[in-house]
């Protein structure tokens, strides 16, 4: 199936995407923030420049889109593969779980404690919340 708009239209779309400040991750931080945690952001010195960096607790917070991170959960609708240019998407996307993975592996080993929030995660707060004082606790 042809795509709806022009090659120069999805072009713009895509440039536009950000990768950091996004929605999601501007409400992990508040929220962090609001549990009185203070953090870092996108420390250039770790892998992967994770989203916050908690130093002294020797803990980082990812903040993952669905799809270009490919959540693992068969129940996020927001991780499905496009249907057309799989010859490009399958390995762009590969690549990039693969480079997750990777990164989270040396920052362990490195002794810090990775969480993944995924952008579908964030829509209930209340659980969220619970997720990240979890995590952020002694």
């Amino acid at each position: 199936m042809a795509d709806k708009i022009s090659i120069e239209r999805r072009s713009r779309n895509m440039a536009a995407i950000r990768s950091k400040n996004t929605k999601p991750e501007m409400i992990v931080r508040q929220m962090v923030h609001s549990m009185g945690y203070r953090y870092r952001l996108h420390r250039k010195d770790l892998p992967g420049k994770p989203d916050l960096v908690f130093g002294p607790r020797r803990k980082v917070i990812f903040v993952h889109g669905c799809f270009w991170h490919q959540h693992p959960d068969p129940g996020c609708k927001d991780s499905r593969l496009p249907k057309s240019r799989l010859d490009y998407w399958l390995p762009k996307l590969e690549r990039n779980v693969e480079r997750d993975q990777s990164r989270q592996k040396m920052l362990e080993e490195m002794g810090w404690s990775v969480l993944t929030v995924w952008a579908c995660e964030v829509r209930d707060k209340p659980a969220l919340e619970q997720r990240l004082a979890g995590f952020l606790s002694p």
